[in-house]
């Protein structure tokens, strides 16, 4: 008896163990990649100056001037903050064309699909678009020249 007993609570375990059933549910493979058109190579010193300037501008920079924000560019230590003394100063003359406020209702969409391909080289996605157009509409501080100077010191207009 002191031996069928503990075979008995063994069948008794095993038997009353019970496998947990597996769901599977498919999911269609789906590959995700960011829209930033792959940009991999920095913009060279001469070429971010270059570029700033004529999509500001609208025309190319005149040498000496190239020269002078090139040599002020590799004479600061902190390139960022260059850059952003830079773009502020081409914001800040009154020759540059900055759009007026665009409407909450009319024209935000436009406007920013514009900035985009101005400054990307590219469409925004939804999120994108969608999220300057809350901050247009949510922020009465937030004017095209605060745009232009976020999307002209982005990390995504550094490189091409």
């Amino acid at each position: 008896m002191k031996k069928i007993l503990p075979l008995l609570l063994c069948i008794a375990f095993f038997a009353s163990c019970t496998t947990d059933k597996k769901y599977e549910y498919e999911v269609n493979p789906v590959n995700v990649s960011q829209n930033d058109g792959d940009k991999t190579t920095a913009k060279t010193t001469t070429e971010f100056i270059s570029i700033a300037y004529s999509d500001l501008y609208g025309t190319s920079i005149s040498q000496t001037k190239l020269v002078n924000l090139s040599v002020a560019y590799a004479s600061f230590g902190d390139l960022k903050v260059i850059e952003e003394r830079i773009v502020r100063n081409f914001l800040n003359d009154p020759v540059v064309i900055i759009p007026a406020q665009p409407s909450v209702n009319g024209d935000t969409s436009a406007f920013v699909k514009n900035c985009y391909r101005k400054f990307f080289n590219r469409d925004p996605n939804e999120f994108e678009t969608y999220h300057w157009k809350e901050l247009i509409r949510t922020n009465s501080s937030v004017t095209p020249a605060t745009i232009y100077f976020a999307m002209m010191t982005s990390d995504e207009y550094r490189f091409y």
